[in-house]
């Protein structure tokens, strides 16, 4: 059965750690996460921390640098991610639109849902 990374990507300037999430967000989250591993396609999930405190690593040249966050000139970050096995790509995007769904009409989060290729 084919695994499917999706990455929730966001704008970390809309989307700050002070930005009020819904009273009813993380039951509503917690009850699809609930559902989906049940139904045994979750494989992992997370979401990642600001890019402030990661570092972007380049090959360039024949030589790796290093720049550490924030990646000012990006201003759509991967916040997220999931790791799921589904049937094929049309169950994948469809718990990803579930996914999006659960969160506040004013909040501007997309997603790309990527097969990956098995080696």
């Amino acid at each position: 059965m084919p695994r499917f990374l999706t990455m929730i990507r966001i704008n970390e300037q809309q989307l700050s750690p002070e930005t009020p999430f819904p009273a009813d967000f993380e039951q509503r989250m917690g009850a699809l996460h609930e559902e989906i591993t049940k139904a045994g396609v979750m494989l992992d999930t997370a979401g990642l921390l600001p890019t402030s405190e990661g570092t972007r690593l380049t090959w360039s040249g024949g030589k790796v640098s290093y720049t550490d966050g924030p990646f000012t000139e990006t201003k759509e970050v991967v916040g997220g991610y999931s790791l799921s096995q589904c049937k094929d790509k049309a169950e994948a995007i469809e718990w990803t639109r579930r996914f999006l769904e659960i969160h506040p009409p004013e909040w501007n989060v997309s997603a790309e849902v990527r097969e990956i290729q098995e080696m």
